[in-house]
């Protein structure tokens, strides 16, 4: 199963022409296209669908969001363990 999960925004640039950004979710931080949510800029959160941004949500959402995904353990699925420990 895929999910998308929400992260936060710590840097956005071009790349080839490409709009990418750092996108931290817990204590991961990960590169992630950002051409679907032109409007997300540094502090924005976006939910993340394999490595594009599809959406923009506020703090409280994406907070509740992962929270709820931590405690159904479905992050388990998409982070491998030593990294979905570190997210907590």
């Amino acid at each position: 199963m895929c999910l998308a999960i929400p992260g936060k925004v710590l840097q956005t640039e071009e790349q080839n022409g490409l709009r990418v950004g750092r996108v931290q979710f817990g204590g991961i931080v990960r590169c992630v296209r950002l051409d679907f949510v032109p409007e997300a800029g540094v502090g924005d959160y976006v939910v993340v669908h394999v490595g594009f941004a599809i959406s923009q949500v506020d703090k409280s959402e994406a907070h509740r969001t992962y929270e709820l995904l931590r405690e159904m353990g479905a992050l388990e699925a998409e982070l491998p363990p030593n990294e979905e420990s570190s997210a907590q």
